[in-house]
């Protein structure tokens, strides 16, 4: 993984940096909050950034997050004060690592930090002739076109072509098209010049400069504006692109992923997405079937989540009694791998004695109990309230309910990831809190 490092703590980031390199981390380290700011601007895959807790931590966050740089930040400094540790995490900080560095304590937040959430997990049929395809085309430089149902595990499949490519020693970038405000994704994935724009305080690499060299995971395509993709069409087919106010074109050299939850060819009926780059990236389709079409990975799936949040909770780890994986296999899986692994933590956390019984597995409203249903005071509750309000409380209560998952949380309420994220945007204007993935 790539870490970058900010700060000094009195020669202690320098033992921190040799630590991480020891368990095979690429390090950079800075001294100052806009050195950091600059490295992150101009691309390199960094993975995780320590700050020192002298250094201005929610000012640091605050100009990364400006500029839509999604990375997490650990804080890290002298001590343990459980205060101090406390106000890092309120300023945006993930968590807080003490320091003189344990080397054990760095590896482990360096496995934490990397840990692989998109291995694939499969025993049916269906999806071992789907992974065989994507295999054999995967050494090709061909566009891909993933399909298939929200939760499906699209963005899995794209990490497994890029890891059987010759590109798999080169960096992986994914941009999720939908979770970027329209006036700003421009700017993401082709860059921009300092001034271009009111807030492009600095000239700001963009993903397909970042996954020079590499693989670009265009994530649900089909929600990108109609004018932005007449110039991704010309990226792919010249491979070369236009910082946003910038004055010369750039060569770039990139294989191009994409996914969408939506069928291309009706959207392009309805004028929404063109033709000529359905074609363009249509070089090789690939659809993912939903969970219920692959009966024989529920339980292959279900076991691996088990094993997963036992270790991440600290739980001993609980075999499924024969009638809890009989109450998986008939479930129809609505929300597909990403539900799955929604219920199978729930039900790690719920089990009582030896096993994961039936009653741990909580399905639908019936098994998580009255606390989920609307009862007659609940439903009084609601009255004389304004829409918006009834509104603002479902979609907060559904986000918890999905653990900050707003794709999960979009598919349950019957919207748009896009229309989710403008909402939630507005309530955190408002000063609301909102809950976090995870």
């Amino acid at each position: 993984m790539k870490l970058l490092i900010i700060g000094a703590l009195e020669g202690y980031i320098t033992e921190a940096s040799h630590i991480a390199m020891k368990k095979g981390a690429q390090v950079s380290t800075v001294t100052s909050i806009n050195q950091g700011v600059e490295i992150l601007r101009n691309g390199g895959g960094i993975q995780l950034v320590m700050v020192e807790d002298k250094l201005d931590i929610r000012d640091f966050i605050k100009k990364i997050r400006s500029e839509h740089i999604a990375v997490p930040v650990l804080a890290c400094g002298l001590g343990d004060d459980p205060q101090l540790a406390a106000q890092c995490v309120k300023d945006g900080a993930v968590d807080y690592v003490p320091m003189p560095p344990d080397a054990d304590l760095i590896a482990a937040v360096l496995e934490n930090s990397c840990k692989n959430d998109k291995e694939l997990i499969f025993a049916d049929p269906i999806m071992k002739e789907l992974l065989a395809m994507a295999k054999k085309i995967a050494p090709s430089q061909a566009s891909v076109l993933i399909t298939g149902a929200s939760g499906t595990g699209k963005e899995v499949m794209a990490h497994f072509i890029h890891k059987n490519s010759k590109r798999k020693d080169k960096a992986f970038i994914a941009v999720n098209c939908a979770a970027i405000p329209e006036n700003l994704i421009e700017s993401e994935l082709f860059g921009h010049e300092k001034g271009a724009f009111t807030g492009a305080q600095a000239r700001r690499i963009g993903k397909f400069e970042e996954a020079n060299g590499g693989t670009l995971l265009l994530d649900e395509i089909s929600e990108m504006d109609t004018r932005l993709q007449a110039k991704l069409l010309r990226a792919i087919q010249e491979r070369e692109i236009d910082r946003v106010g910038g004055a010369r074109p750039i060569s770039v050299d990139v294989r191009i992923l994409a996914t969408s939850n939506r069928n291309l060819a009706q959207e392009v009926a309805k004028n929404s997405f063109r033709e000529d780059l359905l074609f363009r990236l249509n070089v090789v389709s690939l659809q993912v079937p939903s969970l219920a079409e692959r009966q024989q990975d529920i339980v292959a799936l279900a076991k691996h989540f088990n094993q997963k949040f036992s270790k991440l909770n600290e739980y001993p780890l609980r075999e499924f009694s024969d009638k809890a994986l009989q109450k998986l296999q008939s479930h129809h899986w609505q929300g597909n791998v990403r539900e799955l692994e929604n219920i199978i933590h729930r039900a790690v956390l719920m089990a009582d004695g030896d096993k994961i019984t039936e009653t741990a597995i909580m399905l639908d409203k019936n098994d998580v109990g009255k606390n989920a249903l609307k009862n007659d005071a609940e439903v009084n509750n609601m009255v004389g309230k304004a829409l918006a309000d009834v509104e603002r409380e479902a979609i907060l209560q559904t986000l918890e309910h999905c653990e900050g998952d707003k794709t999960h949380a979009a598919i349950i309420l019957g919207v748009s990831i896009r229309t989710l994220q403008q909402k939630l945007q507005q309530y955190m204007d408002e000063g609301v809190s909102v809950a976090a993935a995870g």
